[in-house]
C-alpha cells in the first residue's frame, strides 16, 4: 500500500471528508486530493502531522511495503544502497518523463504508420496506370508515387525528430541506475497496473491484424483473381500491418516509459551494465554489417535480394552478443 491510499485509508476510516482533513492541517481540499490521487506527495511536516492526527508512525506512513498491524521493529533491517553514482529522480522528473511519452507515443506510432502506408499510393498508382483504370502513363504514375512517397516519409522524420529531441533530455533512464525519491515508486507502479491490461490488449490485437491482413491476398490467390486485385489486396494487406504496428508502438512506449523508471524488463540495473560493456562492440558490428551490405549490393547489382542481410545482422548480432556475456563471465 502505497502513501495516498493509506491516507484515504485512515481519512475513511475516522469518517472525515476530504475538506475536513484539510482544515485540520490547515491546507486546501485540493492539496488532499492531490495527495490520495498520487499527484503529489505532502512535505516532510505534513506527514508528522497527518501520524498525530491519524495516529499512527510516520513509518507506517512513508514505508510502502509496511501494513498496519506490524510494528516498526519486525521489519527486517534493509540493507544500504550505495547511491553515489546513481542519478536521483524526483517526482516532478517522473511525471514530466511519463507525460512525454504518453504525448509522443502516438505521434510516433503515427508516424512509424505513415511510412508503411507511404508504398501504397505508389503500389496503386503503377497498378492502376499498368491496367489503364487511370489515364495516365506508367512512368507519371511511378513519380507521383514517388513523389507522395517521399513527402510522406519527410513528414514522419520530421515527427521522429522533434519527438526525440523533448526525450533526449531523459535518454539517461535507459543507461544509468536510478534513485527514486519516496513515493515515485508506489505511483509508478499504480500507472504501469492500471495500463498493463490496454498494453496486453494492444499487443493481442496486433498480433491478430498481422495473421489477418494476408486472408484477402490469399483467398484472391486461391480463386485466381486478376493481378490488378493482387495489388488492392497488397495494399489492405500493408494498411493492416501499419495499424498493428501503431498499436505496438503506441502501447510499447507508454508501457515501456514505467519499465524505464521502475527498472524492469529490459531495463534492468544488470540490462544497463550489459548495454554499456557491448556499445563499442555493437558500434564495430554494425559499421561492419553496413559496409559488407554496401559492399555486396555495389559488387552484384542486386539490391532488390541484398536486403536480406540486415535481417540476418540482426538476429546474428543476437548470438554474438550472448557469447561476448559468456567470454565475460568467464
Amino acid at each position: 500500500m502505497i502513501l495516498a491510499e493509506k491516507i484515504t485509508k485512515l481519512r475513511k476510516q475516522n469518517g472525515w471528508s476530504q475538506e475536513e482533513l484539510a482544515m485540520k492541517l490547515n491546507v486546501s481540499r485540493q492539496s488532499v486530493s492531490k495527495w490520495e490521487s498520487a499527484a503529489s506527495i505532502p512535505d516532510l511536516d505534513k506527514i508528522i502531522k497527518l501520524s498525530r492526527i491519524f495516529d499512527v508512525s510516520t513509518d507506517y506512513l512513508l514505508k510502502d511495503e509496511l501494513e498496519e498491524e506490524m510494528m516498526p521493529e519486525t521489519i527486517e533491517d534493509i540493507p544500504e544502497v550505495d547511491e553515489e553514482n546513481m542519478r536521483s529522480i524526483s517526482l516532478e522528473d517522473a511525471n514530466r518523463y511519463m507525460e512525454l511519452v504518453e504525448k509522443a507515443a502516438g505521434k510516433i506510432g503515427a508516424g512509424v504508420t505513415a511510412c508503411i502506408l507511404s508504398v501504397i499510393p505508389l503500389i496503386l498508382l503503377a497498378g492502376m496506370a499498368e491496367y489503364q483504370i487511370i489515364s495516365i502513363t506508367e512512368d507519371m504514375a511511378g513519380g507521383i508515387g514517388v513523389a507522395l512517397l517521399l513527402f510522406i516519409i519527410a513528414a514522419a522524420v520530421a515527427v521522429f525528430i522533434t519527438q526525440g529531441m523533448k526525450l533526449d533530455k531523459f535518454e539517461y533512464l535507459e543507461k544509468e541506475p536510478l534513485s527514486l525519491q519516496y513515493g515515485i515508486a508506489g505511483i509508478v507502479e499504480v500507472k504501469k497496473e492500471q495500463f498493463e491490461p490496454v498494453f496486453k490488449k494492444c499487443v493481442a490485437a496486433g498480433v491478430v491484424v498481422c495473421i489477418i491482413s494476408a486472408v484477402p491476398i490469399m483467398i484472391a490467390a486461391a480463386f485466381g483473381m486478376p493481378d490488378i486485385v493482387m495489388i488492392y489486396c497488397t495494399a489492405i494487406l500493408l494498411t493492416f500491418v501499419a495499424c498493428a504496428v501503431f498499436l505496438f508502438v503506441w502501447s510499447g512506449m507508454i508501457f515501456g516509459s514505467y519499465q524505464k523508471l521502475l527498472e524492469e524488463g529490459e531495463y534492468t540495473r544488470e540490462k544497463k551494465q550489459e548495454n554499456k560493456k557491448n556499445a563499442n562492440l555493437a558500434t564495430a558490428y554494425w559499421c561492419t554489417a553496413t559496409a559488407i551490405y554496401l559492399g555486396v549490393s555495389f559488387l552484384t547489382g542486386k539490391w532488390y535480394i541484398t536486403w536480406v542481410i540486415w535481417p540476418c545482422a540482426g538476429v546474428f548480432y543476437a548470438a554474438v552478443c550472448g557469447i561476448a556475456a559468456m567470454l565475460r563471465n568467464r
